[in-house]
């Protein structure tokens, strides 16, 4: 009951439709930093979502802050299977749609040099359900892969210009995935299901440097988590011939190793203000995407002891831009663009993690309701474009082969932050 309850509540906080972002990772989590594209990441640190994004920027609240963030994200992307796909089937619907997702941030100052923070958010992970007869199904029906953050926050202002932080970033990952087993010489599939849930903890450390009240500098950097997902794997309705090689094969009852790391991450930031009204906001970025792991599951990979593959995935490279139109007793505006490079190269695609390089163009406002109540909305358009994949893994899998035309992430947020 625990677990299912955890999981529940992890689909509200946490949109585990990541996949199609140059890795798995997301910068929108329902916070203003969704208007900026990102821009100014480590170092804005205008409200305690900067618990996140830099744990040094703590110092820069002097008041209690808590930020709720709410997002609604739609993913529209589609496989359009092409004359070298040997299976049968349709092309399997837009598998991801809608999905919730959000963060609470809360920060408290406890002398004028010291903050602590909490945090609970979700911004790794991937969502996939395609329809079950789809051409595809022997590689991937349905797969969930998230990972719901609490960060618990500490932040020491150095001095007047130099502020250090550090937070401790405990991770409750989901995986469940769910395949279609090609039965041979029989007209029914077969089904193989592994599920698993486990804690993984890392942690996150910045800095921040302002030159003058105009203009700061943000580093941080996030150390990778390792998901250790392991399970016995579940399967239904084999022919007997099949069922008997799977055993000799020693895969009917062996736990499978499904570890995943999430990867480590460095971002640098700068904020710059201009004519008192306006700021510039920028980064660049790193994540350590070559390391992440195992899982792609389905039987007949080119390994026959193995219901895995190794993800040939790429370390990646991020760059943002932004500007902020500040107007303290009316609306304020946020404007943004970022890149991210993808974590996996063309013929490396999967229909599991249809995964590539991702433009971003965000759009947010940001209004004072009372002197202690702000409300914030944003709106992001993540653009992914056309993303090749040819996948086979043998004759009971088959290939499967195609493009998902104009794949395109449409984030809606709101906010609101209170200062106490």
């Amino acid at each position: 009951m625990c677990r299912s309850i955890a999981v529940a509540l992890a689909g509200l906080i946490a949109s585990p439709s990541v996949a199609l972002a140059g890795g798995l990772f997301l910068y929108e989590v329902g916070t203003p930093d969704t208007g900026l594209a990102s821009a100014g990441w480590a170092a804005r640190a205008e409200d305690s979502a900067t618990i996140l994004t830099n744990p040094a920027g703590m110092t820069r609240l002097d008041e209690d802050d808590l930020l709720v963030g709410l997002q609604a994200l739609y993913v529209d992307i589609g496989l359009t299977p092409d004359a070298n796909t040997t299976s049968t089937g349709g092309d399997g619907g837009n598998p991801i749609g809608w999905f919730p997702g959000g963060g609470l941030f809360w920060v408290h100052p406890t002398s004028d040099r010291v903050r602590v923070g909490l945090a609970v958010t979700g911004n790794f992970g991937l969502g996939l359900d395609y329809d079950d007869d789809w051409a595809g199904r022997y590689h991937v029906q349905d797969a969930t892969l998230l990972g719901v953050s609490v960060l618990p926050a500490i932040a020491w202002k150095v001095s007047d210009t130099v502020s250090v932080g550090a937070a401790l970033n405990a991770t409750y990952g989901v995986f469940d995935t769910k395949v279609a087993v090609n039965n041979p010489l029989s007209p029914a599939d077969g089904s193989l299901q592994v599920d698993d849930a486990v804690w993984g903890f890392g942690g996150n450390v910045g800095v921040l440097c302002e030159s003058d009240d105009d203009t700061r500098f943000g580093l941080t950097y996030t150390s990778p988590v390792k998901l250790d997902f392991g399970a016995v794997p579940e399967f239904s309705d084999l022919s007997p011939g099949l069922s008997f090689a799977l055993g000799l094969a020693g895969l009917l009852d062996a736990e499978i190793d499904l570890s995943v790391t999430v990867p480590q991450t460095v971002m640098a930031s700068f904020v710059h203000g201009v004519g008192g009204r306006w700021s510039l906001l920028g980064n660049v970025g790193w994540q350590g995407w070559s390391g992440f792991g195992k899982v792609d599951v389905a039987v007949d990979s080119d390994n026959p002891t193995s219901l895995t593959v190794d993800l040939n995935f790429q370390d990646t490279w991020h760059a943002a831009l932004g500007a902020q139109a500040n107007n303290p007793s009316g609306w304020s505006f946020d404007f943004g663009a970022a890149y991210d490079s993808s974590c996996v190269e063309d013929a490396d695609r999967s229909v599991a993690l249809p995964l590539g390089a991702t433009w971003r163009f965000g759009f947010g406002a940001r209004r004072k309701l009372t002197e202690t109540l702000d409300l914030g909305l944003a709106y992001e358009l993540g653009w992914l474009g056309a993303l090749p994949v040819d996948q086979q893994r043998g004759p009971l899998t088959g290939r499967i082969a195609g493009t998902y035309e104009d794949g395109a992430m449409h984030f809606r947020s709101a906010s609101l932050r209170w200062t106490l």
